[in-house]
């Protein structure tokens, strides 16, 4: 089992970056396929990035395509999500999340999630 921690959400202006990270528990990290998803007000959650559990691939949707950069360090446990040129259809609450499988692009692919971050973009 691995329980995830989300940090690094923020207030930002639109162009601006934030770099959010997801710090999990346990010796088995890099057993683990990580993925970010978000949830806008009044949507359903939706699929950001994924990372294999290695980080020799990675995933995006394609509006965060050439904007957002998904990264892992195992040795530290945490996966991380860089944001530039972020937009207000960016703002969102952003969750890590974890499966002990292949790299899942859907939700209901990931066994455990994080609290969630805010992520909020001024126009």
């Amino acid at each position: 089992q691995v329980q995830l921690v989300e940090s690094g959400g923020g207030l930002v202006q639109a162009g601006g970056s934030l770099r959010l990270s997801c710090a999990a528990s346990g010796r088995t990290f890099s057993s683990y396929s990580m993925g970010w998803f978000r949830q806008a007000p009044g949507k359903e959650r939706e699929f950001v990035a994924a990372i294999s559990r290695i980080g020799g691939s990675t995933y995006y949707t394609d509006s965060v395509k050439g904007r957002f950069t998904i990264s892992r360090d195992n040795a530290k446990n945490t996966v991380y999500l860089q944001m530039n040129s972020l937009k207000p259809e960016d703002t969102a609450v952003y969750y890590c999340a974890a499966v002990n499988r292949r790299t899942g692009l859907e939700a209901d692919e990931y066994d455990y999630w994080g609290q969630g971050t805010q992520v909020t973009v001024s126009s």
